[in-house]
């Protein structure tokens, strides 16, 4: 009976001196959002297994705001690491103010960043091009020229849709005429990753009361492929307003330039809750192992934060149509397990 007491004793020892290590073993095996406090329109690309986030911010040297490329290995760590700022427009051009929501693609062997700019003058906004003169995307870029079809009308939120067939596209946000009445989707042929090479067509229009919130906005759209299956993710309603969500546009296998081949859903597909406030704005990539799908958006930080946004990460999984399957977001400090086959 004594030994069996001394062993009972030596048991519950064991386990205690094993919890601690147990307990911080799990929270090293998980993350809680936000992942960058302050934040928006976030852009992630994974490549040479690594994880660069693009975003404009302000530039000292410049006195305005600017490109940065920053790099690291796990997905939520996008917001540390070592910033490079990449590019920076010249004081008192047509693209000199408002740098907006930049993005990094690596097409036909070469960096690219799209990105909307004006000349302090929100309906002089326009698409421009920036190269890159290197392999290495946090490099300097220099600018390629304005991006813009035929009409040449308000656009920003750009973003490249490559088809399997190597066929180049631009999607972006626009205006029909030269007044902010409200924000369309617009895709136009490009001959090259620098030169809209057609007319530009409306796929989707804010149409659902989910859409026109503060205004009738469809923005920021990214392109998201499972195997054969293409959608359009995109933003809707004011940014500004507790009701910003995502919306999706699928596309049913015809010519992506005519707006039949872009079927709307009409519900959100992602939209706030009681704690998480107006998610948007999103960019998609996968775990380093490259078993999961992962979406990197933003939010607001509080419901009276005045439009103020952190960035946050969620995994996501897919419908058996084969569409993405978001859920709900994730209420801050809540433990999420880290993205398969990080170091």
């Amino acid at each position: 009976m004594q030994r069996r007491f001394f062993c009972l004793i030596f048991l519950t020892l064991s386990l205690f001196e094993l919890l601690p290590s147990a307990f911080a073993q799990t929270l090293s095996n998980t993350v809680t959002n936000p992942i960058v406090r302050h934040g928006q329109d976030p852009w992630v690309i994974q490549w040479n297994s690594k994880y660069y986030y693009c975003q404009s911010h302000y530039n000292r040297k410049s006195h305005s705001e600017a490109v940065w490329v920053n790099a690291v290995t796990n997905l939520e760590d996008i917001g540390k690491g070592d910033w490079k700022c990449v590019w920076y427009p010249e004081k008192g051009t047509v693209h000199s103010s408002e740098v907006w929501a930049p993005e990094l693609h690596y097409i036909q062997s070469k960096w690219y960043i799209y990105v909307a700019a004006d000349n302090g003058e929100n309906s002089d906004h326009r698409m421009y091009v920036l190269e890159g003169t290197s392999q290495d995307p946090q490099k300097p870029f220099i600018l390629k020229g304005k991006l813009a079809a035929p009409e040449d009308r308000w656009a920003i939120d750009g973003t490249i849709l490559e088809m399997p067939d190597g066929k180049l596209y631009f999607i972006w946000s626009g205006w029909k005429g030269a007044e902010n009445v409200a924000q369309d989707l617009y895709i136009a042929p490009m001959s090259n990753p620098w030169t809209i090479s057609g007319n530009r067509v409306r796929i989707s229009h804010p149409e659902y009361h989910w859409e026109k919130h503060g205004l009738p906005i469809n923005e920021g759209p990214e392109t998201l492929w499972n195997g054969s299956h293409l959608f359009v993710i995109y933003s809707a309603s004011g940014y500004w307003t507790d009701h910003y969500c995502l919306g999706e546009l699928t596309w049913n296998g015809g010519n992506v330039l005519d707006p039949k081949s872009w079927i709307k859903n009409p519900e959100p597909v992602f939209s706030g809750t009681p704690t998480v406030i107006a998610p948007g704005h999103c960019s998609f990539v996968k775990s380093p192992d490259g078993k999961e799908d992962w979406i990197i958006y933003h939010a607001h930080i509080n419901a009276d934060s005045g439009g103020e946004r952190d960035i946050r990460i969620q995994r996501f999984t897919w419908n058996a149509d084969g569409s993405p399957n978001f859920g709900a977001p994730v209420s801050a400090g809540i433990p999420l397990v880290r993205p398969s086959g990080e170091q």
